[in-house]
């Protein structure tokens, strides 16, 4: 009987170190890239089910480029991105040829908890339910990892925020990722609005896979037995330095300030000369027209939360465009000095809201503004008397 009782009591042990071990579920997080898109750096879960050995990483950063009108629902906000699995090996091997690092943390998770997640992941891998209306601030390949774990854990879960804090806003946030890139740099603060000039709140910072790796490193798990790190060990999988973003000569910085260089050598050449260079003007502002059309239609006619109050719109102004026709007559008519006096406001307005802090603008477009604010004064009072002068001189 003794010996019955004891086979019984060891198979009981082994069915509960089974089930204690059945699944380990980590959280990866890859270096940022060179990429615009890949800047940022990537976080995905790791599944390894202890049972069977199969290996898997669940990754919601994927999207279909097969998808119709790929670029135009990219552009309009309407492309969904998607839950993926893949093994292990094959996520290394990808990240291994990026020459990307990678880190892992595991998480102290219970069995319950464990299969818990488990049954999280492949409900959301169903086709059905895989696919997602993508927002790069509020629902990402982080934030959705993040989502999970409240899911799972409940109240159980406790975010723990860092003993020293920085107020940042979403900019500043984005900022430190794309300064390297100095053209994406300036495509985001183009496209991006007034309300990312706010502050982030220590969760809204998760949205960056690196804070992401942080959060998870300080919260713990309660109420379950004795508190404990939700993080029970973390190791770097695949050890490689940093991505180095080369710098070029080419950039925004130096090509506006070429650009308002020259517009002020044009206008002083022009002011002695009595000329008023407007074929210049006309480039200029339908360059900025066109500039605001974009402005315009990622504010009104996107699901871009982000674009929205985008007063980039005060020196880019759509209609400024028509000053390439109203300049280009030999006569020209009462509205385009009136419209020239309206331009002028406008950039004033953009350096008043840039002080005033209603919007941080990208430093490199400074000089463009500068450079309105100068051609409309000059136009503005030269126009008729250059015009008027130029018209004696042929009579």
């Amino acid at each position: 009987m003794k010996k019955i009782a004891l086979f019984f009591l060891l198979i009981l042990l082994n069915l509960s170190q089974l089930k204690a071990q059945h699944y380990q579920i980590s959280l990866l997080t890859c270096d940022p890239g060179v990429e615009l898109y890949s800047v940022f750096g990537h976080n995905a879960i790791r599944v390894v089910d202890l049972q069977t050995g199969r290996d898997s990483v669940f990754n919601y950063g994927t999207f279909d480029f097969d998808t119709p009108n790929f670029y135009l629902k990219f552009a309009r906000g309407k492309l969904d991105y998607m839950l993926s699995r893949n093994t292990y090996n094959e996520f290394i091997g990808h990240y291994t040829y990026l020459e990307r690092a990678v880190r892992e943390q595991v998480l102290d998770l219970s069995p319950e908890q464990a299969a818990k997640a488990v049954e999280f992941l492949q409900i959301n891998y169903q086709p059905e339910n895989r696919f997602y209306r993508y927002d790069f601030f509020y629902d990402n390949c982080a934030t959705r990892i993040r989502d999970m774990m409240e899911v799972v854990l409940g109240d159980q879960l406790e975010w723990k925020a860092p003993q020293t804090t920085e107020e940042k806003t979403f900019r500043d946030l984005i900022d430190e990722y794309v300064y390297p890139l100095p053209w994406g740099d300036l495509g985001i603060d183009l496209a991006l609005g007034s309300v990312i000039d706010v502050d982030a709140t220590e969760r809204e910072k998760q949205f960056l896979p690196d804070y992401m790796e942080a959060a998870f490193a300080q919260a713990e798990i309660v109420g379950d037995g004795p508190t404990r790190p939700l993080v029970k060990s973390q190791s770097t999988v695949l050890d490689l330095p940093p991505v180095k973003i080369e710098s070029s000569i080419f950039n925004p910085y130096f090509l506006f300030w070429l650009i308002a260089i020259f517009f002020i050598v044009i206008t002083f050449i022009g002011f002695k000369k009595k000329r008023l260079f407007v074929g210049f003007d006309q480039a200029l502002f339908t360059i900025l027209s066109l500039l605001g059309i974009m402005v315009v239609l990622l504010w009104f006619f996107t699901e871009h939360s982000t674009t929205k109050y985008n007063w980039n719109l005060l020196w880019a102004f759509p209609l400024h465009g028509i000053l390439a026709y109203g300049l280009n007559q030999k006569s020209p008519a009462e509205w385009v000095k009136k419209y020239l006096l309206f331009a002028l406001i406008l950039a004033d307005a953009a350096v008043v809201f840039w002080i005033l802090g209603w919007q941080s603008f990208h430093p490199s477009i400074l000089p463009l503004i500068l450079v309105v604010i100068l051609r409309t004064n000059y136009l503005y009072y030269n126009l008729d008397r250059i015009k008027a002068y130029r018209r004696n001189l042929q009579g």
